[in-house]
C-alpha cells in the first residue's frame, strides 16, 4: 500500500525528532518536488515554530507558514475541556487532506508529550495520526536509559500503538549511550528499530547561537567563525599566567572589557601550536577592547577567533550563556552534517525509502539532484584526494563531506600545518588522511612511474623529481595509481595546473582524444547541461562531436536521458557558414560513432529548450523543444550562457565537470564556495564508482 504520509511523535522533550524529520525530508526532496511539512499543535509562543520555520527554509517547501500547523498547546487543551475534541480532529483532518491533495507527501511532526497539562492523560498524537490515516513513527529519547529502560520503553509504545489501531511504521531511539548501544543492536525488534548514539556536539550551542540569544554585539571576527562549537564557558578571574593552565579546546571565556591582559593572551593562544583553541571571547559590563588592542588584532590576516561583548555584567553573563539551549538552525551547516551523517549510518535509509511511497516525478529541483548525489557518493564510498589543504574553503567541505560519510578524504601537505589551521578555524578534521608529498614513501615510486610514462617524451628523471613535489602531481599520480578513486583541484590552481598531469599520466579514455567539461545547470524544476563551457576555446568538428558524446555519457551516468542539442545561430538547413557547417559535420559525425544517442543539429537555443518554437522550426524532430544537453560550438559562447542563465534566473551551477579522462579528476573554479567544492567531490565519487564499473 501507498503511503503518502507519516506522523513523526516523541513523548520527551530533547529526544530528536527534529534530526528524524531531517533524515526523512531529504530523503523525501531526493526523490519529490511537491512535500508539504505539518504540524498539528505547536507550543504557546509569540515567536514563530522553530521546527516549521527550519524546515520551510532549509528544504525550500511550496507552502505558507499559517498552512503548516494547526493549533496551539492552549487553544487544544481548551477544546478538550470544552469536549470539543471531535471537533478539533475533524478540522486537522480537512487541514490535512487539504494538504495531502495538493502535494506528493505531507510530513507531519507531532508536539512532544510533556508539552501538555498533566490534565491531558492520553496521547494526542496518537489520535490525530489514527484520524487522518497516518503511520506513525516514534522517536524516543535513550539518553542517559539503562538497556532494560529503553527495551521496556519500546515495548509498551509497540503495545499502546497496536491497541490504538494505528499503523506503526518504525520506533527511532535518538542519543542512545554507546555501552547500551551495542547491546541493543543484538536484539531484533518487531518493528523496524534504529538506534542512534548520542553526539554531543549536537547537544552543545554554537557561539552563533549564544551571540542571538544574549543580544551580544560582534566587536570582531567574522561570520564564519561563530559556527564555532562551545565546549565550555569560563570565567577569566586570574592573573594571565594562571587562566592559561586552565583553558581548553573550545572554551567561550566570559571577562571583564578592560581585561586587556586576558583579551591579547586569549588572542595569543590561538596563534600557538602550544595551546588549547579558545571558541569565543565574550566581553562583559559593555567594555570593549581600546583602539591600541583593536589595531593590533586587525594587523591580521585573518583574524583567529570571534569577539564578543554585552552589557551585564560578567556573573549575569555567565549565568545567561549556561542557559542557551542547543539548537539546529539552516546556518548550521556544520551540525546538520553531523545530523544526517548520524542518521544515514545508523538508519536503513533504503528500506524507508521502498516503504515510504512509490510515487515517482518528472520534476527535478536543486535540491533533489544535489541530495541525489549524496546519496550515490554514500552508497559506494570512495577515496578523494584535495591537494589544496592551504585553502580555508577545502578544510571546511572536507568536515563537511566527513561528517556526511559521504567520502574518505586525503588532504595533502604538512601534517602539523593542517592540524594547527583546522583547530584554529574550530573544525574536525579527525578522520581525514594527511599525506605530506615532501615526506611520503610514495614520492619515489610515483617519480619512478612518471619517468618510465614521459621519458620516450623527454621527461628527465630530475624532472620527474620536481613534477612530484607540486602538489597536483602527486595527487594525479595517486590517482593513476590506484592510492586514490579521483581528484579535486583547482580552488588556489588554475585550470591548466589541473587538467595537464591529467593528461599526462592518467589519459582519455579509448575513442577520445579531447577532455572537456560540462556543469550541470539546476532549474527550479529540472536540471539542464551545458557543454564544453570551461575548457576547449575553438573546437573543431570532431573535437565538437567528442564532447557530445562524452557529455551524453556523463548525463546518463547522472540519471538524465540525453537529448543533445547542438547550438548555432541557425536551425536546421535555413543558414550557411563555416561555424554552421562544422556544428552540422559534427552532429554527422557522432550519429555515425554513436547511432543511440538522440541528436539534433544545427538548431538554435530556443527551438531547443521551447516546444512551441521548436514544433514551428523543425516539426519533425525528436529534440527540438525537448533538449537537455546544451553543446556550445566555443567557449566564449557556452562560458558566457552559462553565467547568463545562472545569474539572471538563479539557477543553481554545478561543476565543471571534467570528462574524457580514464579517471576521475575535477576541476574548481577560484572563486569557488564550500557548497561547490561538496557537490564537485560527490560527483567525483559518482564518476569512479561508474569507472569501477566500466
Amino acid at each position: 500500500m501507498e503511503t503518502k504520509s507519516l506522523y513523526i511523535s516523541s513523548l520527551e522533550p530533547s529526544a530528536g525528532s527534529l534530526i528524524v524529520t531531517m533524515g526523512l525530508m531529504e530523503l523525501l526532496k531526493r526523490k519529490l518536488g511537491n512535500v508539504a511539512f505539518f504540524r498539528p499543535i505547536i507550543a504557546d509562543s509569540e515567536e514563530k515554530d522553530h521546527d516549521i520555520d527550519f524546515v520551510l527554509e532549509k528544504y525550500d517547501l511550496d507552502m505558507r507558514y499559517s498552512q503548516s500547523y494547526g493549533y496551539t498547546v492552549h487553544e487544544v487543551e481548551t477544546m478538550i475541556a470544552d469536549n470539543r475534541l471531535n471537533e478539533l480532529i475533524e478540522s486537522l483532518i480537512v487541514q490535512f487532506k487539504a494538504l495531502e491533495k495538493n502535494y506528493d507527501f505531507v510530513l507531519i511532526e507531532g508536539l512532544n508529550q510533556a508539552s501538555f497539562t498533566q490534565s491531558l492523560d492520553f496521547d494526542i498524537n496518537l489520535i490525530i495520526a489514527k484520524n487522518i490515516g497516518s503511520p506513525l513513527a516514534v522517536v524516543l529519547k535513550g539518553k542517559d536509559k539503562s538497556l532494560k529502560e529503553v527495551v521496556d520503553e519500546i515495548a509498551i509504545e509497540t503495545d499502546v500503538i497496536k491497541n490504538a489501531g494505528c499503523s506503526h511504521f518504525a520506533n527511532f531511539v535518538n542519543r542512545v549511550d554507546e555501552k547500551v548501544l551495542n547491546e541493543l543492536s543484538k536484539i531484533k525488534q518487531i518493528i523496524p528499530t534504529y538506534y542512534l548514539p548520542e553526539v554531543p556536539e549536537l547537544d552543545t550551542p554554537t557561539v552563533n547561537e549564544i551571540m542571538n540569544k544574549l543580544n551580544c554585539m560582534l566587536v570582531l571576527g567574522e561570520q564564519k567563525d561563530l559556527k564555532r562549537v562551545v565546549k565550555h564557558s569560563k570565567i577569566a578571574a586570574m592573573k594571565l599566567e594562571n587562566f592559561l593552565e586552565h583553558i581548553e579546546d573550545g572554551d567561550l571565556i566570559i571577562v571583564p572589557g578592560d581585561r586587556a591582559d586576558i583579551v591579547v593572551g586569549a588572542i595569543a593562544t590561538v596563534q600557538s601550536r602550544n595551546h588549547p583553541n579558545i571558541a569565543c571571547l565574550l566581553l562583559t559590563g559593555g567594555m570593549t577592547p581600546s583602539k591600541v588592542i583593536k589595531d593590533l588584532f586587525t594587523g591580521y590576516n585573518e583574524f583567529p577567533m570571534p569577539i564578543l561583548s554585552v552589557n551585564e555584567d560578567t556573573y549575569q553573563t555567565a549565568v545567561r550563556v549556561s542557559d542557551v539551549p542547543a539548537t539546529i538552525n539552516v546556518n548550521s551547516e556544520r551540525k546538520i552534517a553531523l545530523a544526517m551523517g548520524l542518521f544515514s549510518k545508523n538508519v536503513d535509509v533504503k528500506n524507508i525509502e521502498e516503504k515510504i511511497t512509490s510515487v515517482s516525478s518528472s520534476t527535478i529541483t536543486p535540491m533533489m539532484f544535489e541530495y541525489g548525489l549524496f546519496e550515490r557518493a554514500r552508497s559506494n564510498r570512495k577515496k578523494i584526494v584535495l591537494p589544496e589543504s592551504n585553502d580555508e574553503r577545502i578544510l571546511r567541505a572536507t568536515e563537511i563531506l566527513l561528517r556526511r560519510n559521504v567520502v574518505d578524504i586525503v588532504l595533502l601537505g604538512d601534517k602539523d600545518e593542517i592540524e594547527h589551521k583546522v583547530a584554529s578555524l574550530g573544525l574536525d578534521l579527525s578522520n581525514v588522511e594527511i599525506i605530506n608529498p615532501q615526506k611520503s614513501e610514495l614520492t619515489n615510486i610515483f617519480i619512478n612511474e612518471f619517468y618510465e610514462l614521459r621519458r620516450k617524451k623527454g621527461l628527465t628523471l630530475e624532472a620527474a623529481k620536481d613534477a612530484m613535489t607540486h602538489v597536483s602531481y602527486f595527487g594525479t599520480m595517486m590517482v593513476h595509481m590506484g592510492y586514490a578513486d579521483g581528484m579535486v583541484s583547482g580552488a588556489i590552481h588554475t585550470t591548466g595546473d589541473t587538467i595537464r598531469p591529467a593528461l599526462q599520466i592518467i589519459k582519455t579514455k579509448p575513442g577520445i582524444s579531447t577532455v572537456s567539461s560540462l556543469f550541470f545547470m539546476c532549474l527550479d524544476t529540472k536540471v539542464l547541461v551545458y557543454g564544453d563551457c570551461a575548457v576547449n576555446q575553438d573546437p573543431n568538428a570532431n573535437e565538437l562531436a567528442q564532447i557530445a558524446i562524452s557529455s551524453a555519457d556523463t548525463a546518463k551516468m547522472f540519471g538524465i536521458d540525453p537529448k543533445v542539442a547542438m547550438l548555432s545561430y541557425s536551425t536546421g538547413s535555413s543558414g550557411h557558414g563555416e561555424d554552421v557547417e562544422k556544428v552540422r559535420e559534427a552532429t554527422k559525425v557522432v550519429i555515425e560513432k554513436r547511432p543511440d544517442i538522440l541528436i539534433e543539429g544545427p538548431i538554435q537555443y530556443d527551438a531547443a529548450i521551447d516546444e512551441k518554437v521548436g514544433k514551428k522550426k523543425l516539426p519533425n524532430s525528436e529534440i527540438a523543444g525537448k533538449a537537455n544537453i546544451f553543446i556550445f560550438p566555443d567557449l566564449n559562447t557556452g562560458n558566457n550562457t552559462y553565467k547568463a542563465v545562472q545569474r539572471s534566473s538563479n539557477a543553481v551551477a554545478i561543476g565543471p565537470v571534467l570528462q574524457g579522462l580514464n579517471k576521475p579528476v575535477n576541476d574548481l573554479s577560484r572563486g569557488c564556495l564550500v557548497a561547490d567544492i561538496i557537490n564537485t567531490v560527490a560527483i567525483t565519487v559518482i564518476q569512479a564508482q561508474e569507472n569501477n564499473k566500466g
